[in-house]
């Protein structure tokens, strides 16, 4: 395994800081966060009461502006093995259909040497047909594919609650149509305990040659009340148990020791199916350690548990 981390868990440290301190914990690579640091649209999504939460994503200090990416491509891959990382990927959140904007990406990461870019596949909030998202995500994809062969740079989509490919089933069935080799997937275990689980190996063996990387994290259920914290917009009821005695439950991030999703069996399942490529971390879970403790923490977490 290679493991990098994604920026967007470092917000407190600068380009710099974040490839130096990688480094010098030991990761190989890393991850960069391509966004407009002060996201207004990110902002609008996020409830006021979690806000002090938000400096992951917003005013995020590891981040690169998508308007600059292009004019500091030499720079950031001058500063990426400078400091002996590799690239991982550009995680960008753009979707699928902004097509102007992906070109613009893969022609970075090309500059870079950067392997692969991130892409969103739409969200679903019961306001239009999934068979209508599906069908067009097919469609924009399509033109992705053809934007990558001539780049020579994948593009990945995420298993990501809210969207139309949270699940691993969900994510096959429209990833399958397209050439692995320009097209692939995040698989992220700990968005798939808000939404999407399935047994982590079924759904290794499912996606194939489709597995691009691996993003590592953990979340965990529990019944809210008054003060729980929702995040992007997350149903945040003030009692436990409604009149009816219907016990309200609502996810949250955790430390990646402590929730639902098993690590342990997870990379005993990625050994299982010969899986050896990128693991990166995106951690939002507060602790009470240093991003550098807390980023030394996660990487002796998982290789204890290396085949």
């Amino acid at each position: 395994m290679k493991y990098a981390v994604f920026t967007v868990m470092v917000p407190d440290w600068d380009l710099e800081e974040t490839a130096r301190n990688l480094a010098e914990i030991g990761y190989d690579g890393v991850e960069w966060r391509v966004s407009d640091p002060a996201n207004e649209a990110i902002w609008q999504r996020i409830p006021e009461e979690a806000r002090p939460q938000a400096r992951y994503w917003l005013n995020n200090r590891a981040t690169i502006s998508p308007a600059e990416l292009n004019d500091r491509a030499l720079e950031i891959k001058q500063l990426t093995e400078g400091a002996g990382l590799e690239f991982c990927s550009l995680a960008t959140y753009v979707g699928v259909h902004e097509y102007e904007q992906i070109e613009s990406a893969m022609l970075a990461a090309q500059t870079m040497g950067c392997p692969r870019i991130r892409v969103h596949t739409p969200n679903y909030d019961r306001s239009r047909s999934y068979n209508e998202l599906y069908a067009e995500t097919t469609d924009h994809l399509r033109e992705v594919e053809r934007l990558a062969r001539r780049y020579g740079v994948v593009a990945d989509v995420e298993t990501h609650f809210g969207n139309i490919t949270a699940s691993a089933a969900l994510m096959h069935r429209l990833v399958s149509q397209f050439d692995p080799q320009f097209i692939g997937v995040i698989y992220d275990p700990g968005n798939m305990v808000y939404e999407g689980y399935e047994c982590w190996k079924m759904g290794f063996e499912l996606l194939g040659p489709y597995l691009h990387e691996v993003h590592a994290k953990n979340a965990i259920w529990s019944p809210v009340g008054e003060g729980a914290q929702g995040m992007f917009g997350q149903a945040k009821p003030t009692e436990k148990q409604l009149a009816d005695g219907t016990v309200v439950w609502a996810p949250n991030f955790s430390a990646m020791p402590a929730g639902f999703a098993n690590w342990q069996q997870i990379m005993k399942d990625l050994t299982a199916v010969g899986y050896d490529g990128w693991i990166a971390f995106e951690d939002f879970s507060e602790s009470g350690k240093t991003l550098k403790e807390k980023c030394a923490a996660n990487l002796a977490y998982l290789k204890n548990y290396e085949a």
